[in-house]
């Protein structure tokens, strides 16, 4: 279903507001593809997260308006939001994981918040990684888990422990992939990998930018929220990214309304709106200085 008509792009949901009901499902995806192929290769966004496994093809595979090539043993991370769409090819083998973030996400717990961050919906890292042979066997060896307890209460109806179960069978593996994709990390040197304080604060801005980019919010404002000073903020992005926290902001609310754009029925200046602009004729002027093109070239350009 679209989103109450601000969206024209499909968003699905898993078990949406039926918190007695699965927040996890598990899809073989060749016949995953060849039943829905048609839906999954048109832009759409998920209300969940979604793990990718393409074991064995190759194709493309588009995220946020990036085209990414998929080779044997390719996992992507789409997060919450964002826009993707497989190719046309259904003869890919692999593995389908969704999720809803209620289901791994537990509170206050710095282990699921990076797990979160560092694989998912982080615009600074590529959305996938290429791993290797030597741990297909472990990642298998948790899928096999996965599927039998989902095998086993359906047979039986014992749900005792269920959601605890895939839970920790679905950590382990994410804290597998996590570990390779430290290793590819640190061959790309646009964002590489560190496992320390600075790193998490950084990710807990990004988080921050997600969740408050339409309010208009200053850099002083998101520093504040951090207990930061601004000029202590702007070092951490310097640092990591080379880049600031305002142009950090902008880029967001750009990624945004290229989104909308080119997946939603709404003209310029309901997306002005929507975004926070007050004056339509700005957010032209504000899309086309960082994009170079006007909201409408950009449109055409893409399409």
């Amino acid at each position: 279903m679209s989103r109450k008509g601000i969206n024209a792009i499909k968003e699905y949901h898993l078990n949406a507001h039926q918190p007695t009901k699965p927040q996890f499902a598990m899809y073989d995806l060749q016949n995953y593809l060849q039943k829905h192929g048609e839906h999954a290769s048109k832009a759409h966004i998920h209300s969940y997260y979604q793990i990718i496994w393409f074991k064995k093809g190759n194709g493309r595979h588009f995220v946020d308006f990036k085209e990414y090539d998929v080779i044997d043993n390719s996992i992507f991370f789409i997060a919450r939001d964002q826009v993707h769409y497989f190719d046309e090819c259904t003869d890919y083998e692999g593995i389908l994981l969704h999720f809803n973030e209620s289901f791994i996400i537990q509170k206050d717990s710095e282990v699921e918040f990076f797990l979160k961050c560092s694989l998912f919906n982080n615009p600074y890292q590529i959305p996938s990684c290429c791993i290797g042979d030597h741990i297909v066997v472990t990642l298998d060896l948790y899928l096999s888990l996965m599927q039998q307890e989902l095998a086993n209460n359906e047979e039986n109806g014992d749900y005792f422990g269920r959601e605890e179960l895939l839970r920790l069978y679905l950590k382990s593996f994410l804290i597998q992939v996590q570990r390779r994709k430290n290793e590819f990390e640190l061959n790309n040197s646009d964002f590489p990998f560190h496992t320390d304080e600075k790193r998490m604060q950084l990710m807990r801005f990004i988080n921050l930018i997600d969740e408050n980019y339409k309010k208009g919010l200053p850099v002083s404002e998101y520093a504040s929220i951090m207990n930061f000073s601004s000029r202590t903020l702007s070092d951490l992005t310097n640092n990591f990214l080379n880049k600031t926290p305002s142009q950090m902001i902008q880029e967001r609310m750009i990624l945004e309304a290229q989104r909308m754009l080119l997946h939603s029925d709404l003209n310029v200046s309901q997306i002005a709106d929507h975004l926070g602009f007050e004056d339509p004729s700005y957010f032209v002027k504000y899309f086309k200085k960082h994009v170079h093109q006007s909201p409408s070239d950009f449109k055409k350009s893409i399409l």
